[in-house]
């Protein structure tokens, strides 16, 4: 999670425009001209007993359009509430979606999407008339017929001993029973207490549980409960390399450096082992291999203003690679597991040094020790981070007086702003390395909200490119290069299937209300430090900049409940609880 130097580029090249972006339910604006053909594929993604999830893809048959709204009407009681790259009104059945800032230019032949969630009770009917800038759409796509009890059913069930290209798509997430007791405990918890998030076995201890937790095993039993006659997803987080999070004290983990073959007996066999069990195989087992581990051999090393000697330690005896690769291989090689790699965040990893080399870097974990990239299903972006999602009141290639938003003290001239774009650009970049070109990226939304009354509705002044950017950012940090329990932060994005054009899945993967790190040195049993970022009295480092921690006072060690950064999470959420 830590963040490295920028690439001082004075001379800026080819900028990269944000694309994709979540929405709110807000007012309809005025329609662009109409055209005289179009084609609508409304699927429903997701449903359960009073609510689903739908995609819709307009593709335009006519002239080229330079804005749109898309109007349909309900059968039933459906109620749409909460949608993502389009702005959506209702009033009574008749819905309105409109083209966000981004969108709005279709060619003839040219297609975009957007999704929701929404309400019904009852029956669940798709709409069957559609009309684009008030013109009947007539296209040779029907809409897709939607389930009628919680999702079991094609087209996204695969073929027997194939697995899902999406394996969120139509299918209900484990809610961990630890971690919905503990959030269902704090006032006001109960709105969230039923949310998915990952489970994480972040020692070996955590493999087999305990008389007071539970193990590896005892999820999978819970969530076969859960399952009932349905899709259900499993979300594991593996995280005990030999030397693990060689730049940040906080996380560290019980491995010394050069302890690869208890990693592999003792930590992924018996993972691997469980996993296989025939006892467990219609489950879909989502695996997020090794955060914050890999772009530290990028970022973290000598030649580098960020450089420690633990990740030089790393890079030299190559266990990082190696942990990752023999993990790839034993839990790729289990017919339905999901295998995404950490990818860092675009705070970290954006810039041009370091976004290229980590991608070459992730194609040579996932080639190590008799793995194939075939054994990578995707990526994962911003676990247990709090970079914003979509920064809708700035782009990286504006500019305020001349001056590029690259160069504010923000954005430092990384070519990101977000994580959507970031997510985006590097699921291009693995592609053209060879990965899958169906690869999908997950990213973490448990704690990229940034709401409450801190959250900017507009661009900042335009007095200089700094006042411009800070007046309207979301993200509310001191740095990006901040990590640890930020002060303000909120509940992002509540987790949700194929939001996104590449995007398999928003995901809480790390479970709200559990800290980044203690305040001050905790003495345990699990090899976790303390790291100086965790300490709301630290000034910084290079890797945030040299600025205030912006922690929160008296946190527990990592992985442990914090309930008031809980409160703060569920105050500060946005989309508002």
């Amino acid at each position: 999670m830590s963040r490295t130097s920028r690439t001082a580029l004075l001379a800026a090249l080819g900028l990269v425009t944000a694309t994709g972006a979540t929405a709110t339910v807000l007012g309809a604006a005025t329609a662009g001209a109409a055209t005289p053909g179009c084609r609508v594929d409304y699927q429903i993604t997701n449903q359960w007993s009073n609510g689903f999830g739908t995609n819709v893809t307009v593709t335009n048959t006519g002239d080229p359009v330079s804005t749109w709204t898309l109007e349909w009407s309900y059968g039933g009681n459906q109620q749409v509430t909460q949608g993502w790259n389009a702005t959506i009104t209702q009033s009574g059945a008749a819905v309105t979606a409109k083209n966000v800032s981004y969108n709005g230019a279709l060619a003839t032949g040219g297609s975009t999407s957007f999704g929701f969630n929404g309400t019904y009770s009852g029956t669940n009917a798709v709409p069957t008339g559609f009309k684009l800038n008030g013109v009947v759409c007539n296209g040779s796509t029907e809409p897709t017929t939607p389930p009628t009890t919680p999702p079991t059913t094609p087209p996204t069930t695969p073929p027997a001993g194939s697995k899902a290209d999406n394996p969120y798509a139509g299918a209900k997430v484990y809610v961990n029973p630890e971690w919905s007791a503990k959030a269902a405990a704090e006032p006001g918890g109960s709105r969230i207490s039923g949310q998915p998030t990952g489970v994480w076995l972040d020692r070996i201890a955590a493999v087999n549980g305990s008389a007071t937790s539970m193990g590896l095993r005892a999820h999978l039993d819970e969530a076969l409960k859960q399952k009932g006659s349905g899709e259900l997803v499993v979300q594991l987080v593996v995280y005990n390399l030999p030397g693990r999070d060689c730049a940040a004290l906080a996380s560290n983990g019980e491995l010394g450096p050069t302890e690869i073959g208890r990693y592999k007996t003792e930590y992924i066999d018996p993972i691997a082992a469980i996993l296989a069990d025939a006892k467990y195989a219609g489950l879909r087992i989502v695996t997020t291999v090794e955060i914050d581990s890999l772009p530290n051999l990028i970022t973290n090393v000598t030649g580098r203003p960020t450089a420690t000697p633990n990740c030089d330690v790393m890079k030299a005896n190559g266990n990082y690679i190696t942990g990752v690769g023999y993990a790839l291989k034993k839990l790729g090689a289990i017919a339905n597991v999901y295998n995404y790699v950490d990818a860092g965040h675009h705070g970290w990893l954006g810039w041009d040094d370091n976004f290229g080399p980590s991608a070459e870097l992730f194609k040579q974990a996932a080639t190590a020790e008799g793995s194939t990239l075939a054994n990578v299903h995707g990526f994962i972006v911003n676990t247990a981070n709090y970079s914003a999602l979509k920064e809708d009141h700035f782009r990286v290639d504006d500019s305020v007086n001349g001056v590029s938003v690259r160069q504010s003290k923000w954005v430092d001239w990384n070519r990101y702003t977000d994580e959507l774009s970031y997510a985006q650009a590097m699921r291009t970049k693995l592609v053209s390395l060879g990965f899958d070109s169906n690869l999908g990226m997950l990213i973490d939304t448990s704690r990229n909200g940034w709401g409450g009354t801190a959250r900017p509705t507009a661009a900042g002044p335009t007095t200089s490119v700094d006042t411009y950017v800070d007046g309207g950012r979301y993200d509310r940090r001191i740095n990006p290069g901040n990590w640890c329990n930020q002060a303000g932060a909120g509940l992002g994005e509540r987790p949700q299937a194929a939001p996104a054009a590449g995007i398999d899945a928003y995901v809480w993967m790390k479970p709200p209300g559990e800290s980044d790190g203690s305040s001050k040195e905790i003495p345990n049993n699990e090899g976790k430090g303390f790291d100086r970022m965790c300490d709301p009295t630290y000034t910084g480092n290079p890797r945030n900049g040299n600025s205030m921690s912006g922690a929160l006072p008296n946190a527990p060690i990592s992985g442990q409940w914090f309930s008031a950064q809980f409160q703060e999470l569920m105050k500060n959420a946005h989309p508002a609880l």
